[in-house]
Parts: structure tokens; C-alpha cells; sequence
């Protein structure tokens, strides 16, 4: 390749002082050549701002009151200069090789505007758990499609990366949204086009007791404003009750393996 389009990473952050290093060291010995890393902290009062000092040479780092995640994420696509975008949030992970990848299949791809690849899910400790889902979820990467996006959010947010250009025609993630923005905004980039579909694991995503998609106590505000995205996007009420009726399938699955 002559040139490795630039590629900024955006990491939203919180109080995630016992894992941001390590998503921050994933990040970085990518050695990808063209790289851009933005962290955007939400005013942490853990140790994360003291982990950020450490890495100032390496990263763009902003720290100060936000409005949570979602404007976190979307000012910091704002300061992003790079060709292709994505975001990590401070608990999880890049694979290793993970951005050469990317940025290759986006060179050599002038015609893809997104792609999205398998991801891990691991535990506090780094370890790989739930398999099944992880099996499940990348299955349906095979059956990839619009409709089944509906059906269920088979794309995995730290392994999905899209072109700039899509900002301008897309705009930013909806702020109104806290769980599911990223839901929310595959089904308007697809409207635009489809994702190539990378079937190799490019990142983790970490199963914490403080994440806040998987806390038991933001279960009920996740299920509402998911089913406000599917109607918002869905050609007819059948697709919110087969996506209904296949979260309580998940569901059932997610409790037996937690018990």
C-alpha cells in the first residue's frame, strides 16, 4: 500500500480507571502508522486522569463535565481528522492487528463506506466468556442484512468502523439516546449503504459490574429506548414484535448462563 488512510479512535470515559489503561495499550500497540487516538472524559474522579497524563504524547485528551456518553462520542468525532472512524469505549479492547486490517480492506475497498468485524466478549479479567453469544452473533454476520439488523443488533460496536463522509450525510449519534446509539446508527448508515463484513475478531467487549448495558438496573430504560429505535426504523409493526419476541429469547439465554 502507498499510504494508510488515517484512522482516529475515539474513546468516551467515565471513572474507568481500572481498565482504561488497558483499552488505551490496545489501542496503541496496533503501531498503526496513521493513527489518531481521542479520549473524551467525562470529569473522572478515579485515577483515570493520572493514566491520561501518562499517555499525553501519544493521545488527544480532553477532560471536563459532559452530558454522558453519547456527547462524549460525538464531540469527539468532531475533533476527528481521520479518513475512518470508530469508537472504544474505556473498558474495552482492539485486537491485536486489528487496525491494519481495516485500514487495508478500506484502501484497497474504495466502494466500502463501513465495515464491521467479530468481536470477543471477556470478563473483567480479560478472559473469553459467554461463547455461545459470541458464536450466535457472529452466525448471523453470515445471514448479514437490514431486516435481521432489525430483528436483533448483531453488529459489534468496538469492531465497526465507517468513513467521515458518512458524517456528513448521517450527522452525529443521536444524543437523545443513552444504551442504544450505536444501534440507532447502523440503521441509518445502512439506508446508505451496507457493511463489509470482516469475518475476523478485531476487539473485545468487556462484561464488567459496572457497565451500563449490562447492569440489571438499567435493563427496563435499555428495553424502552431499543424499541424506540426499531419502530423509528422498522417498515411495519411485525419487525418490533419479532424484535421483541427474540430479546425474550436472549434474555432467557443471558439468565441461564448467569446463574
Amino acid at each position: 500500500m502507498n499510504a494508510w488512510p488515517r484512522i482516529s479512535i475515539v474513546t468516551p470515559s467515565l471513572n474507568q480507571g481500572d481498565f482504561i489503561e488497558i483499552t488505551i495499550q490496545s489501542v496503541l500497540s496496533q503501531e498503526y502508522p496513521n493513527l489518531e487516538y481521542i479520549i473524551i472524559d467525562g470529569g473522572s474522579t478515579d485515577g483515570t486522569l493520572s493514566i491520561l497524563n501518562k499517555y499525553s504524547a501519544q493521545i488527544k485528551w480532553i477532560s471536563e463535565r459532559d452530558k454522558g456518553q453519547t456527547d462524549a462520542i460525538n464531540k469527539g468525532l468532531r475533533l476527528a481528522t481521520g479518513d475512518i472512524l470508530s469508537y472504544v469505549n474505556a473498558d474495552d479492547i482492539l485486537l491485536p492487528g486489528s487496525l491494519r486490517q481495516v485500514g487495508n480492506i478500506f484502501e484497497i475497498h474504495p466502494e466500502v463506506q463501513w465495515l464491521t468485524g467479530k468481536c470477543k466478549i471477556i470478563d473483567e479479567n480479560g478472559k473469553d466468556v459467554r461463547g455461545a453469544i459470541y458464536l450466535y452473533k457472529n452466525m448471523l454476520l453470515h445471514f448479514s442484512s437490514y431486516r435481521l439488523l432489525l430483528l436483533t443488533n448483531y453488529i459489534s460496536q468496538p469492531a465497526t468502523f465507517w468513513r467521515k463522509e458518512l458524517l456528513g450525510l448521517c450527522g452525529l449519534f443521536d444524543s437523545n439516546l443513552n444504551y442504544v446509539m450505536d444501534y440507532d446508527y447502523w440503521l441509518r448508515v445502512w439506508k446508505i449503504a451496507s457493511p463489509y463484513i470482516h469475518h475476523h475478531d478485531l476487539a473485545g467487549f468487556r462484561i464488567q459490574r459496572n457497565s451500563k448495558t449490562t447492569s440489571g438496573g438499567h435493563l427496563q430504560d435499555y428495553i424502552v429506548e431499543e424499541n424506540r429505535v426499531v419502530k423509528r426504523h422498522s417498515p411495519s409493526k411485525i419487525w418490533s414484535r419479532l424484535h421483541n419476541l427474540h430479546r425474550l429469547l436472549m434474555t432467557g439465554m443471558y439468565r441461564f448462563m448467569n446463574r
